[in-house]
């Protein structure tokens, strides 16, 4: 067996890139030795700034050798009246590479048919490699592509070398302006090459030796760790490491090396949130704490060298932070000398989207919105989440967030904080972008809760007033993520509101506007847009396509409760009862929905008309059981709900066997279709049974 190395040599791609890359080429290529049936052991794919490499153990050096019977015309085709060949067979003998006489007969189920055995396969692992490799790397997905020269070739950065050794064989391609060969190069100051590569099996050493590279991002990412708390300590502390910048600072890195520098005391004045920021924001590099969780006057950076003079480039990088801790020092005296109410005043020049307004006018928007919201869902903390609403906004024209804009929110909280608002006010203010994603924190308190709520509500329906609409993979305003973060934080709080009324209230307060639909319209256009992504979010938790569809299908509106029915349909599909059940209440469901526009099938039923034993079986039954139904919908206990369906099931089927609903008797039929109705409204509310196929 043998080994495969791909190495792929560019110009410093950047570390974001490489992440998504490593997955692309390890599945491309997986997919390709598949289909071209070239077998292996391992395949693994590794990055650097620099470099992609692709080593494959274990590859048979030859293809794999298939015999399949391929089929051709039918015997009563391919041979005259004689049994000599004809036309037919010929052709096809030609075109598989055999002789006529080398065919035999074979019986399908459609009739008798000529075949010939073909062997296909058995090419050599070098030829086939040479084909496929510019395939897939040209294939590779980046955020941006370019160009360069006088190539058409595109590739994230300009191509330096291609390296591709099959065993001591070079795998011979063109890319671009690069030839695949033997050589390799190495770090920039540490070994730089070309370094020469005899073998597939010394790739690694050569790298690694020669070239003071680490290539494996993981080995990559566990030196920074451990050096790094290894100076750590020797200075009582321990390094605040936060995964995506670590993950970004060893795609920066081919010879990683941790240092750890100082800055003066005097800046730990400006709040922890702040120091953190420059440093990883600006220098990529890390903060360091005490034991007590005090922020120390440390940072630790990693580089990509070895340097001859470490003092020297210590002092340059202290030098660089410096200057940005001097900036958010000074931002920090200043804004700690305004008050809220000079900003509020200053959001009153700030735009938020086109027609819908300044800042200042949605934080007015939003202190009703909180009001109304607490109202509902806070009765004693009304007054504290106006004021959330209102502030919420004003930390924009501070500034400390004009020159950091990812402290927006957060420095709010510590401004409120510091200027004497209380306790939950301040903590809303920090929590009311929160959830930022779908694997983002929820806000953890009541107040950031229902501020993140009213916020989203606020932009979702100013913008579908718009008609500002996401299409495809555009949304600009983030209404995908807006209405994401209403449907986890109802299921996180368990919410109970009617997320309508919520828009509805929401698009009252921005009063009279110049909008671009009539005001129901973008409502519903809204909660048709609000129950696609709550689809989404229960399809991304795993749950069942049918009974997703059946669960929103009875209706969106309560988030909270449309899980709770969601779990309910989930638990009773695994029942023995589930699919008689439903076919039969599907049959209920048809039938009422056919009727609805030419019978006037609401209000009781008539007992005096009840003529056969099974449909009085049934209203004694429904007479029982409804308000059962009833009782069980008022304590939201959907899952005995359903399971009643079981129950009902036999008495509901025998109905239908014994009576004939659509008789011609005007008042007969009515009266049985007011039965099937006050059953089946009873269970509509819970799901659409017609969104389950059986």
């Amino acid at each position: 067996m043998a080994t495969f190395v791909l190495e792929i040599g560019s110009e410093e791609l950047p570390s974001r890139f490489l992440a998504s890359e490593e997955k692309d080429l390890t599945d491309r290529f997986t997919a390709a030795l598949h289909d071209i049936g070239l077998e292996y052991g391992s395949l693994k794919v590794m990055t650097t700034p620099r470099r992609a490499v692709m080593i494959v153990d274990n590859l048979n050096p030859v293809q794999k050798r298939r015999e399949e019977v391929v089929s051709g015309p039918p015997v009563r085709v391919a041979y005259d009246a004689k049994g000599n060949p004809t036309k037919a067979l010929e052709g096809f003998a030609r075109t598989n590479g055999c002789a006529t006489e080398d065919v035999f007969h074979v019986q399908t189920e459609k009739g008798e048919y000529v075949a010939v055995r073909k062997i296909t396969g058995g090419a050599s692992a070098a030829t086939l490699l040479a084909s496929i490799c510019p395939t897939v790397i040209a294939a590779v997905p980046f955020g941006k592509r370019m160009r360069w020269g006088a190539y058409s070739f595109a590739y994230a950065r300009p191509l330096r070398w291609i390296l591709a050794l099959l065993d001591d064989t070079v795998v011979s391609f063109t890319l671009g302006p690069v030839t695949s060969g033997r050589e390799t190069y190495g770090h920039r100051i540490h070994g730089p090459g070309p370094f020469v590569v005899k073998h597939a099996a010394d790739f690694l050493n050569t790298l690694s030796e020669q070239g003071g590279i680490i290539l494996d991002p993981v080995l990559r990412r566990r030196s920074i760790v451990e050096s790094g708390n290894a100076q750590a300590k020797r200075l009582d502390g321990r390094v605040l490491w936060k995964d995506s910048l670590l993950d970004e600072v060893q795609g920066l890195t081919e010879h990683p090396v941790s240092l750890v520098a100082d800055f003066d005391r005097g800046y730990l004045e400006v709040p922890r949130e702040v120091l953190l920021t420059s440093m990883e924001t600006h220098q990529k590099s890390f903060g360091l704490e005490d034991s007590d969780g005090r922020l120390l006057p440390h940072f630790l950076t990693v580089l990509n060298l070895t340097p001859e003079n470490m003092d020297l480039v210590k002092r340059g990088w202290e030098r660089v932070l410096r200057a940005r801790l001097e900036d958010a020092r000074f931002f920090w005296r200043a804004d700690m000398k305004e008050t809220f109410d000079h900003w509020l005043e200053k959001l009153d020049a700030v735009i938020f989207i086109g027609d819908l307004g300044s800042m200042g006018e949605k934080t007015r928007r939003l202190e009703s919105l909180c009001r109304w919201l607490a109202a509902l869902c806070a009765p004693d903390h009304v007054d504290a989440a106006a004021r959330a609403g209102r502030l919420s906004k004003a930390d924009l024209v501070s500034g400390m967030v004009g020159e950091f804009d990812t402290l927006q929110g957060i420095m709010g909280s510590i401004y409120a904080a510091r200027k004497g608002e209380s306790d939950s006010v301040s903590k809303a203010l920090g929590e009311q972008y929160l959830p930022a994603g779908p694997d983002s924190p929820l806000p953890k308190t009541t107040l950031g809760a229902l501020l993140s709520m009213a916020d989203k509500a606020d932009t979702l329906t100013g913008c579908f007033g718009l008609d500002m609409i996401p299409t495809g993979a555009a949304d600009p305003n983030g209404l995908r993520r807006c209405a994401l973060g209403i449907i986890r934080i109802m299921l996180d709080f368990a919410i109970e509101l009617d997320v309508r009324q919520l828009f509805a209230k929401a698009q009252e307060l921005y009063g009279s506007r110049p909008w671009k639909l009539p005001p129901a319209k973008a409502l519903d256009n809204l909660m048709q847009f609000f129950a696609a992504r709550l689809r989404n979010y229960f399809m991304s938790q795993g749950y069942d396509t049918l009974l997703v569809d059946a669960a929103l299908g009875a209706g969106v509106e309560n988030v909270k409760d449309c899980s709770a029915r969601l779990n309910a349909l989930v638990a009773f599909s695994h029942t023995s009862e589930y699919e008689a059940a439903v076919r039969t209440f599907k049959r209920v469901t048809n039938i009422l929905r056919k009727q609805a526009q030419s019978d006037d099938v609401t209000g009781h039923w008539d007992i005096a008309l009840l003529k056969e034993d099974a449909e009085k079986h049934l209203a004694d039954t429904l007479e029982i059981v409804l308000p059962k139904l009833d009782s069980l919908w008022a304590v939201h206990d959907h899952q005995a709900a359903l399971h009643c369906l079981g129950e009902l099931r036999p008495v509901v089927d025998a109905f239908f066997d014994g009576v004939m609903v659509m008789c011609k008797e005007d008042d007969l039929r009515r009266n049985r279709l007011c039965m099937l109705h006050e059953l089946g409204m009873r269970f509509t509310r819970l799901a659409d049974f017609a969104a389950l196929q059986m």
